[in-house]
């Protein structure tokens, strides 16, 4: 009898934000960005040397590692790229935590780390949020194989502050701690500049979210020069050539427009501060969210019943089924008029439920 089944890995997959494709939908459940990308990329999108696509791309891709450096303050030697935050996260894994000692990040956060853990053989705890879903700085005071803090928290969007980290840190100089900072860029806040005073941190951002560049998955880390070069030669040894022709060039456009970007960051936060206050006429609770979605359950009709009357209404949120939060819709910042429609439909939801 064959035995091959044996010696598959079995893992419980991440599971991503439903994508539909509906005329008349208002999608609110993956934290895209609501604005189109900069006219620049646009302009550079339509400019774009076709022919060029013949040829591999550049297995550095210098000319956007060049332009994030130039945007940050950075040498090129200290940013990572990678084909979305997803990869560079996972690079990350796989670089750095390779002891027999188990990384520590939170029980509610990204749900995409603990299956890498499992999937590259990883051993991991998850210390619990408190009540009010921040983290407890002692939990990550023990011996333990690395760190990982997205910060702002997903789902939650929760921000900690840079006293915070700085804490953790403290705490964890033998081991790489990571700072996964996605939805920094709503937030006013990020922690680069603890790259400056610690070698062993790794920033993790994106350009899925505030660049409005999710489908040409770009994302990218800043270190120090050892941590990246350690990162590449990872890297390197199973995709030489990760970052497309098209994806370095629109990325490189994307940052030469910064009025651009910091107005449609202006907007989603605008229009986010009106949903909350919507949310909260509702009988809504939630954190202050830092971020481009806010993470609410309501006083009285549950989570499910929203979240499915909603779709069948053609607007999508995220609903998790997760211990602890399965009363909690996670609901995307879209623009102002798709938060109205939203804001309208939830509250005919509550008055029929009450």
């Amino acid at each position: 009898m064959s035995t091959w089944r044996d010696n598959l890995r079995t893992i419980e997959p991440y599971v991503p934000g439903e994508q539909p494709n509906l005329p008349d939908m208002v999608k609110l459940n993956t934290n895209e960005n609501p604005y189109p990308p900069s006219p620049k990329v646009v302009e550079t999108l339509k400019n774009f040397d076709c022919d060029s696509l013949r040829l591999y791309p550049d297995p550095n891709s210098q000319v956007l590692a060049d332009a994030l450096a130039k945007c940050y303050g950075l040498q090129s030697d200290q940013v990572f790229l990678g084909v979305g935050s997803d990869d560079v996260l996972a690079i990350a894994f796989m670089t750095f935590f390779n002891s027999k000692k188990p990384i520590l990040f939170p029980d509610i956060t990204y749900s995409f780390y603990d299956v890498w853990a499992e999937l590259f053989q990883i051993p991991y705890e998850r210390p619990a949020l408190d009540d009010h879903f921040d983290l407890i700085p002692e939990d990550y005071y023990k011996e333990n194989g690395g760190v990982v803090i997205a910060n702002p928290n997903a789902p939650t969007g929760v921000l900690q502050s840079l006293d915070f980290l700085r804490d953790v840190i403290e705490h964890n100089r033998d081991v790489v701690v990571i700072i996964d900072e996605a939805y920094a860029d709503f937030s006013g806040s990020s922690a680069l500049e603890l790259t400056k005073e610690y070698d062993n941190v790794l920033i993790v951002q994106t350009y899925s979210k505030s660049r409005s560049l999710a489908g040409m998955r770009i994302g990218y880390a800043i270190g120090n020069p050892e941590l990246i070069r350690a990162m590449n030669d990872v890297r390197y040894s199973y995709n030489s050539y990760p970052m497309t022709r098209l994806s370095v060039a629109l990325g490189a456009a994307a940052l030469e427009d910064e009025a651009y970007f910091r107005e449609t960051v202006a907007k989603v936060i605008e229009t986010r501060e009106w949903t909350k206050k919507e949310l909260k006429r509702l009988g809504f609770s939630f954190r202050d969210s830092q971020t481009n979605f806010i993470f609410a359950t309501h006083e009285i009709v549950p989570a499910q019943t929203i979240f499915d009357v909603l779709r069948e209404k053609h607007i999508f949120v995220r609903h998790f089924g997760q211990k602890r939060i399965e009363n909690y819709l996670r609901i995307s910042i879209g623009t102002q008029a798709e938060m109205e429609r939203f804001i309208r439909e939830t509250e005919q939801i509550i008055a029929q439920n009450r």
